[in-house]
């Protein structure tokens, strides 16, 4: 009886020691889920997996670098920055930011990433695709999570392997072009338009894809385009002024940062030759391009945080990690030039309502502030 008296003692010691350390496994404080109730942040659910949640408080560092100084990049990086501060507030963790610009200097690009490396960053944002490009080849060996935003092609571009599956250590978001759509939006405000003029820039990668598209949509149509290119301001502007002078009845120019960038200086030239200029992003109307359809750019940011949070704080793999892609449905015309092309706007409007979910309108300005309409 004495032995039976010994082992429950045992039993029961060994028990309370088994039970002291599940308590303890469960952070002390918290309260376990109901039975019949999901579990939620702060709760912790026996699994064989490794730790899913990280600890309060833990702190990630991020390098952000960008492309070039323009009103639709410069949208992106400050929702990144603004989300993430949300998320941490939130998630009670800390994102250590650094923030760079290349200004489209190669050099500098590598430097600023030999930057990030030598910091020891968690993870690379690479605005556009120049930076989300060198920003892979810089980790391949290393394996830093990468993510991209603002890459119109990660798929041609050799990013990724595909939308669905990335397979590597970068996924992103991209601002895909439906060109078509932009194509249909310069014949529904010009049926008679029969000569249409390219401006983009041959470097830009984001720009292959779409003028292949537009290439193919203007042969099918039996319409006749040319082609004038630039990558700086002035060869843009040069460009812009022969453009002119081949007399285009309009000019299309996909989400190229070279042309974004000379905007503000060529508007004033198109729009006094009465050439609408059609464009893949709203920061060209904000510039003073008549028109820019694509994707909302600071959702855009705001989504590539959110990619960001859950590769760090949830442990995503980028490999598995989709593509995020967006609708390109909104119509962003610029008021002051739709004027001064002697449109009428609400003629303009009706025109493209069929062509796109939603028309904003905008005045032009060097940075982005409300937008009415």
């Amino acid at each position: 009886m004495k032995n039976r008296n010994i082992v429950k003692k045992f039993l029961a010691l060994v028990l309370g020691a088994s039970l002291a350390l599940s308590l303890a496994a469960c952070g002390g404080g918290s309260e376990p889920a109901a039975d019949d109730t999901p579990a939620t942040d702060g709760d912790v659910v026996a699994t064989d997996a490794p730790e899913e949640t990280p600890a309060a408080g833990a702190t990630y560092k991020v390098g952000i670098c960008n492309y070039v100084d323009d009103a639709s990049l410069n949208q992106i990086v400050e929702n990144i920055q603004a989300q993430l501060t949300a998320i941490g507030q939130e998630r009670g963790v800390n994102f250590e930011v650094s923030y760079d610009n290349c200004n489209a200097d190669a050099a500098v690009l590598n430097q600023i990433i030999s930057n990030f490396i030598a910091d020891d960053v968690d993870l690379m944002v690479g605005v556009a695709t120049p930076v989300a490009m060198a920003m892979q080849a810089a980790t391949e060996e290393n394996g830093i999570p990468v993510v991209f935003s603002a890459v119109s092609d990660p798929v041609g571009a050799e990013l990724v392997d595909s939308v669905e599956v990335p397979g590597g250590n970068i996924t992103g978001t991209s601002d895909y072009l439906n060109t078509n759509a932009v194509m249909n939006l310069i014949f529904a405000a010009d049926p008679d338009a029969d000569k249409i003029g390219f401006l983009y820039d041959l470097g830009q990668d984001s720009s292959t894809t779409a003028i292949a598209d537009a290439k193919k949509f203007l042969d099918d149509k039996g319409v006749e385009y040319v082609e004038r290119n630039g990558s700086t301001v002035a060869d843009i502007m040069l460009a812009a002024d022969a453009l002119v002078a081949d007399g285009v009845d309009a000019i299309f120019t996909p989400s190229d940062n070279s042309i974004m960038t000379a905007e503000l200086s060529i508007y004033e030239t198109l729009a006094e030759a009465g050439i609408p200029h059609y464009t893949g992003a709203d920061s060209f109307a904000l510039n003073g391009a008549f028109l820019g359809f694509g994707v909302d750019y600071a959702n855009l940011g705001v989504e590539t945080a959110n990619m960001v949070a859950k590769i760090l704080v949830d442990g995503a793999d980028p490999a598995t990690t989709p593509v995020m892609t967006f609708d390109n449905g909104t119509a962003t015309i610029n008021t002051e030039t739709c004027a001064a092309l002697g449109f009428d706007l609400e003629t303009v409007q009706t025109a493209f309502e069929p062509f796109c979910t939603k028309v904003q309108l905008i005045t032009t300005a060097e940075e982005f502030g409300d937008i009415a309409g």
